[in-house]
């Protein structure tokens, strides 16, 4: 990298995560030899299955155990190790720009995982991109595991200012048209659209062979309703003004949102989406350290 500090990267906190990789569960396309399993047959670590010998095939993989048995002639195939490409979708609307008393907003809190799981690939040979969109896609980097690559993330991190409305699903499925190559999707958004919509889109994903983590990112007064007198709340996105005394509400409020997180972690469970509800007061390095660690043990 070729800038000594950046705002949404902090070393200090990133060095407890230096044993934690980002594994995936199923096979993945890649391009050179690294830490996941490739959907190709190779030459390469853990043996897959055998094939008929042909002329010009490599004698080393000969099984003469198997010709013993069958006085024929096969070929050891074994899985490609491959590395990982992966992209990270950052929701930077209007409604991340949210925070009732902690130091960060959704967004910024955003940012920095967004910044932490791209050095923690790239550190690993992954390969990443980052795409940032609230209605529409507003940066667009391809996959890339250099130096230079990270201070380009960085840097357009540290440019990017939330606004604008929402259009997840259809943004979604738009993306899921063009990542072309199958590997991991990483979407980090607080998911304030239509949910119906947005778990069509996240299918999109599914259908194109694509793992997918959702880190679903809510402030916690989002979750509390904690204000004790009559509040007037503004709609971040649209301007629209509503003015309610949060006691009376507060029960059914709460009620609602508790049914909005179980609904996608529910949907996301059922189509093998790792859902990871996640809230600002929560450190991004604590919470992720957890993540991860319950991650590998998992994947084991």
């Amino acid at each position: 990298m070729t800038k000594d500090s950046y705002l949404y990267f902090e070393p200090e906190r990133i060095a407890s995560l230096k044993n934690l990789n980002i594994m995936v569960r199923r096979a993945v396309e890649g391009f050179i030899t690294g830490l996941h399993r490739s959907p190709h047959k190779g030459f390469s670590i853990e043996f897959s299955e055998h094939r008929d010998y042909s002329p010009g095939d490599d004698l080393r993989h000969l099984d003469w155990t198997a010709w013993g048995r069958s006085d024929r002639y096969y070929i050891k195939q074994y899985e490609q190790e491959t590395n990982l490409r992966a992209y990270i979708l950052l929701d930077v609307s209007g409604s991340m720009d949210y925070r009732h008393r902690g130091e960060l907003t959704k967004f910024s809190y955003g940012c920095f995982l967004s910044a932490c799981l791209s050095y923690l690939m790239c550190r690993q040979q992954d390969a990443v991109g980052m795409i940032a969109f609230d209605e529409a896609v507003r940066f667009h980097l391809t996959p890339g595991s250099t130096p230079a690559h990270l201070d380009r993330i960085f840097k357009h991190l540290e440019k990017t200012r939330p606004s604008k409305q929402t259009a997840i699903a259809e943004t979604f499925h738009r993306l899921a048209d063009t990542i072309a190559k199958r590997g991991l999707v990483i979407i980090i958004s607080d998911l304030y659209d239509d949910p119906s919509e947005i778990i069509k889109a996240l299918q999109h994903f599914v259908y194109k062979k694509h793992q997918i983590i959702v880190f679903h990112l809510l402030d916690a007064a989002e979750m509390e309703l904690p204000f004790k007198k009559i509040t007037q709340f503004v709609d971040m996105e649209t301007g629209e003004k509503l003015q309610v005394d949060p006691r009376t509400i507060r029960e059914s409020y709460r009620q609602e949102v508790a049914g909005f997180i179980n609904r996608y972690r529910r949907e996301c469970s059922d189509r093998n989406i790792e859902y990871v509800q996640v809230t600002t007061d929560t450190p991004y390095d604590r919470m992720l350290l957890s993540y991860l660690a319950q991650r590998k043990a998992f994947l084991r």
